[in-house]
């Protein structure tokens, strides 16, 4: 199969690949089913690229999003997955492939296509600007520029020339090559052919006694050392469920840090000592002055009309109150008095019930801190009996935890001896793997150089016959038309005109739009002067409306001060009773604070100050031996001894043992 067609297979699976109906290696399956030309080095092929261009999808998105937003606005987006497959191959295959190989799959498609997206994709300050930085939000930067960058600029040179390959040929610029002599025919000299031998007799051949076979246990090891082997796995599971236990089944009452209260209550105070640095604080810039002149507000017609319409209706409601009361109808202002002292009273009431609410919640928060205060003195003696428990079981699992520790050790180092002779064994497997690589890829490189000699003497005839096309359609043709616009167009129609005579009818046509424009003008400049005179004569209206109503609002407001300062005093005998219940319990509480305060003795101080220099030297010492175990196990990983496995049981067991020294400690 060549290159082409297994640029297409390539192509075909990506573009039937639905990652939401199917997994990528049933979806390979189904499509190998189907295509059952390909052979097994094709399907190896095809399942690798398949299935690095799905891993590698985000990769390969932000090459082809970048390049249909900025160079490839005129292509297909029916080929995004030729140039998946493309960026694919020059990333990650381009040291297995050879330029050889990578440059007859570019040529194997279209050449406007491969120049326009290669041209864009190599392009040196592309790929060290915004492709890298791109990549680097998806990967680590290391892996970016070790796996993704290094490779693509290391083959850049040879890329380069295949770009410029491409642009001559789209520009028909062919090199004159040299052509290659053919090399001499060797033959062999005419030498007289000797004569045939006589066909001698057979000899007999001797009968040899059968030899004994090799016994069985020459190419076997003893069955001790094999004993050995089963017994060391059996310890080897039995201390790893021994440790699996210990850590599980572990007291979870030495807890050396500091609780979630304590936690909070340290945030709290750092808050607030740092509430108190004021270095970068904004200097306030001081309020303008209100402006309490009467500012004018500009009044546009709507507006006007629409207050003129307010006190119009407003004046027509008073003229008919007047009217009712000229009749006989009576006034309203006795009931507004009696609503006004209903309203006084309710509102008397509603503060005495707030009054009320707020000294009885008072009196419950002062009970309940009573209550909480006798619930904290029965938790210190409860406390203090729990300490003396835990100090004797703690003593109990340190020494249990020391005896571990060297079964644990004598696990480490039977570990270690196990990976020595692995590591040669490795070594051996590797060398064996690389000389059979090696004489592969000189093999299927003869076989590509001759298929891309055929190709090139192919793509040589095929640009000849562009040329003569090109020639051909570069040609002149005279296309000039005589126009008559005084000339109908003879369709036989009853409105058919020719050209000038449409000219002038839509001349007519002009004239006579324009006046009526001048007529309807006239008419909009009368209705707009009749509008202003409107408008004046609302606005005298308005602006004698707004001088009562700004009498009227002066003298409310100077009643309202006057109410506002005189206060509802509140008489209610159960409020005064729970006012001096408040003050019993406030008393109470105060004098129980009194009593459950404790003068330190000096034994006491002496003691806690004791105890905070010993928990000071177990964690310096705890620090150092955790420093002394990271460098013992960086030495031990960097010459491949200890596992990930066995490394995070003893960082457990050393780590439940410090822990269980300070609190015993403590």
């Amino acid at each position: 199969m060549n290159h082409a067609s297994l640029l297409h297979h390539c192509v075909a699976i990506l573009d039937s690949y639905d990652p939401d109906a199917f997994g990528v290696e049933q979806h390979l399956k189904t499509y190998l089913s189907e295509n059952k030309s390909v052979n097994d080095e094709e399907q190896v092929f095809l399942t690798e690229v398949f299935s690095g261009c799905v891993r590698h999808t985000h990769i390969m998105g932000v090459v082809i999003d970048g390049f249909y937003i900025k160079a490839g606005k005129s292509c297909l987006r029916t080929d995004i997955n030729l140039y998946t497959v493309l960026c694919y191959l020059a990333l990650f295959r381009l040291d297995e492939l050879e330029m050889v190989n990578f440059r007859k799959f570019v040529r194997s498609q279209d050449v406007n296509k491969m120049h326009r997206f290669l041209a864009f994709f190599l392009d040196e300050s592309n790929l060290k600007t915004w492709i890298k930085d791109e990549w680097c939000k998806i990967y680590e930067h290391s892996y970016v520029q070790v796996q993704l960058v290094s490779p693509i600029l290391r083959w850049l040179p040879e890329l380069t020339e295949l770009v410029n390959q491409l642009a001559d040929k789209i520009a028909n610029k062919v090199k004159t090559q040299r052509k290659v002599k053919t090399p001499t025919d060797v033959k062999p000299f005419n030498i007289t052919q000797p004569r045939p031998r006589s066909v001698p007799m057979p000899e007999k051949i001797p009968l040899v006694h059968k030899h004994k076979p090799v016994p069985k246990t020459t190419y076997s090891g003893p069955r001790e050392e094999k004993l050995i082997l089963e017994a060391k796995e059996r310890n080897r599971r039995r201390a790893e469920e021994q440790l699996y236990s210990a850590a599980k089944n572990q007291f979870a009452c030495a807890n050396a840090e500091k609780s979630e209260k304590t936690q909070r209550r340290l945030n709290k105070i750092l808050a607030q000592e740092e509430s108190k640095l004021q270095f970068d604080k904004q200097k306030t810039k001081e309020m303008p002055a209100a402006i309490t002149d009467n500012i004018p507000i500009k009044l546009n017609a709507a507006t006007i009309l629409r207050e003129g319409a307010l006190y119009q209706k407003r004046e027509e409601e008073e003229m008919k109150k007047l009217e009712l009361l000229e009749a006989g109808a009576k006034d309203a202002s006795q009931f507004l008095e009696w609503q006004q002292e209903m309203r006084q009273r309710d509102m008397e009431e509603q503060l005495a019930d707030i009054e009320r609410r707020r000294l009885e919640g008072k009196l419950s928060h002062e009970e309940a801190i009573l209550a909480r205060q006798s619930l904290i003195k029965d938790n210190r003696e409860k406390v203090l009996e729990m300490k003396k428990e835990a100090e004797q079981m703690m003593q109990e699992y340190v020494a249990r935890q020391l005896e571990e520790e060297k079964v644990l050790k004598q696990m480490v180092e039977d570990v270690i001896s196990g990976h020595k002779n692995a590591k040669e064994a490795k070594s051996r497997i590797q060398e064996s793997k690389r000389k059979i690589v090696e004489e592969v890829s000189e093999e299927s490189r003869d076989l590509l150089q001759q298929a891309f000699e055929q190709a090139e003497a192919e793509m040589k005839r095929k640009m000849e016959l562009i040329q003569q096309i090109r020639a051909m359609e570069a040609t002149p043709k005279n296309r000039t038309k005589l126009i008559d616009w005084t000339a109908t167009a003879g369709h036989s129609l009853l409105s058919e005109m020719s050209i000038a005579e449409l000219k002038e009818r839509l001349a007519l046509l002009a004239t006579e739009q324009q006046e009526k424009l001048e007529s309807k003008r006239d008419e909009i400049l009368e209705s707009k002067e009749a509008k202003d005179r409107l408008l004046m004569e609302k606005l005298q209206q308005i602006s004698k409306h707004r001088a009562a109503e700004g009498q009227l609002s002066a003298v409310r407001q100077e009643k309202k001060k006057a109410t506002k300062n005189q206060r509802p005093e509140i008489k209610d005998p159960k409020i005064s009773d729970l006012q001096e219940k408040l003050e019993r319990r406030k008393e109470e509480r105060l004098r129980a604070n009194k009593e459950m305060k404790i003068s330190p003795s000096k034994q006491s101080t002496a003691r806690i100050q004791s105890l905070n220099k010993q928990k000071m030297m177990t964690e310096e010492k705890r620090w150092k031996e955790l420093e002394q175990r990271k460098e013992r196990q960086a030495a031990l990983q960097s010459k491949g001894i200890m596992t990930d496995v066995a490394g995070q049981k003893l960082n457990s067991f050393s780590r439940s043992r410090q822990l269980a020294a300070t609190a015993a400690l403590s």
